[in-house]
């Protein structure tokens, strides 16, 4: 008998997909958006956010450890509420999630056409790169995409040390002074603007069931992605302040102001590295979770079955990548030409705060009551609730796409019944036939 073990991603793996799903773009603008609102402060924000996602982070490695499977969130609702909730966590994720992918592209694109130059077609041009390239990465498998997700990583944290660094020697610090300029409030402003920063543990969870020792390795790549993540942003947070001062709130691309100070000019190519690799890497860790879980649904009986191939721990889910694909080339053909994002930011976030408070409640079903786990979900789902009111009136956004998974559902249930009712008609009609004819029927011993 062979051992499987190794057919499946390893904790170096893992870490890097952890990483990339939620470091995120936010490097190359929270920064200066944190500063502009807390001044020096940002750095406590940045703290404190990183301690305030230990319980989420905490809560869907404990429900992934239990319970890995592609479906991800989606398998958790199942277990804890039935078919009927992960149809709806299903279609939120793979249906409402991809929006957010051109959109990223697009001001990814933006940012690096503002270092090298160019006008909006070539904005376009290099957003449409950065969504093809990860997705043709996807189409090896989770494996490779793991793989390949250590690489783009290692090459982030060596650039982003070089920058750092180098910029490191010419923090004042004068400029630290003084530390809270708009009081705790701006503070608070500041840890909001970061939250999303810190998101990602939701799309990691659909790739759990790809790791070879799920319940040795799951816990510690959430541990370190975590770590890793929180030391990133509070050195980029630091040395941004220490090295800008008060001129970082004005800054649109504060990275490139460092490499600028710390290398001198003509090393703006470096952050528009930086800038494509983050986004890369994100969409690496996503379509692997988006492939899988469009497997998990044709599998479940939420898409058709036809989707549902590569739903096994090492199978490639390409079917599912496909949809996938051309759901996001229909966002994209329709948010390229959109003159203001922030409708489609605020459909993402709704959906994604939607998904987020399933998984947290699930959690609360799910892990063992009093556990630590479970203590982890209930301050989870403080939070998640705090998120849920922020949104407001945009989670009507996910109440359309929860309603049209619960009219799927309806249908697809009467369709079953009707067949089958179908085929017992006609098993009964079968049966009486042959009585009916006599001359074939078989008689009762005596």
């Amino acid at each position: 008998m062979t051992d499987d073990r190794h057919r499946g991603i390893g904790l170096a793996q893992g870490t890097a997909l952890y990483v990339a799903a939620v470091l995120g773009t936010g490097i190359l603008l929270l920064p200066a958006l944190a500063a502009r609102a807390a001044g020096p402060g940002a750095i406590l924000a940045v703290a404190a956010l990183a301690v305030i996602s230990v319980p989420l982070a905490s809560t869907f490695a404990a429900l992934s450890t239990r319970h890995p499977d592609a479906g991800g969130v989606a398998t958790f609702a199942r277990r804890a509420f039935g078919p009927t909730a992960a149809r709806i966590v299903g279609y939120w994720f793979y249906f409402g999630t991809p929006i957010g992918a051109p959109v990223a592209a697009i001001m990814t694109a933006q940012y690096v056409v503002a270092i090298i130059g160019g006008d909006r077609g070539t904005v376009i041009l290099i957003a449409a790169a950065l969504v093809i390239v990860p997705t043709a990465i996807t189409v090896f498998g989770v494996r490779f995409a793991g793989w390949a997700q250590l690489l783009l990583s290692a090459a982030l944290m060596a650039i982003l040390v070089l920058a750092l660094a180098a910029a490191a020697p010419h923090m004042h610090p004068a400029n630290f002074a003084p530390f809270l300029p708009h009081g705790l409030g701006g503070v608070g402003i500041a840890v909001s603007l970061y939250i999303w920063a810190f998101a990602g543990w939701e799309a990691v969870a659909g790739i759990a069931g790809e790791f070879s020792r799920p319940r040795r390795d799951i816990p510690r790549a959430t541990a370190l992605a975590l770590a890793i993540v929180s030391v990133a942003y509070i050195a980029i947070q630091a040395v941004v302040v220490g090295v800008l001062g008060p001129k970082v709130g004005q800054s649109d691309a504060p990275l490139l102001d460092l490499v600028t100070v710390g290398l001198g000019h003509g090393w703006g190519v470096v952050v528009a590295c930086v800038a494509v690799i983050v986004v890369v890497g994100v969409f690496n860790a996503y379509f692997a979770a988006f492939s899988k879980l469009g497997a998990a649904m044709g599998r479940d009986g939420d898409l058709p079955a036809w989707f549902g191939h590569g739903a096994e721990r090492g199978g490639i889910a390409r079917r599912g990548l496909l949809l996938s694909a051309v759901l996001m080339a229909l966002y994209f053909a329709v948010v390229a030409w959109l003159p203001d994002l922030q409708p489609v930011i605020l459909v993402h976030t709704s959906i994604g705060a939607a998904i987020y408070g399933m998984g947290v409640a699930s959690a609360l079903v799910l892990l063992p009551r009093r556990s630590i786990g479970w203590w982890m979900s209930v301050l989870s789902c403080v939070l998640v609730l705090g998120l849920l009111v922020l949104e407001g009136a945009n989670l009507v956004y996910p109440l359309v796409v929860a309603a049209a998974a619960v009219v799927v559902g309806v249908v697809a249930r009467s369709r079953r019944r009707y067949a089958t009712a179908g085929t017992e008609s006609a098993d009964a009609a079968d049966a009486t036939v042959p009585a009916a004819a006599g001359s074939t029927a078989p008689t009762p011993e005596k």
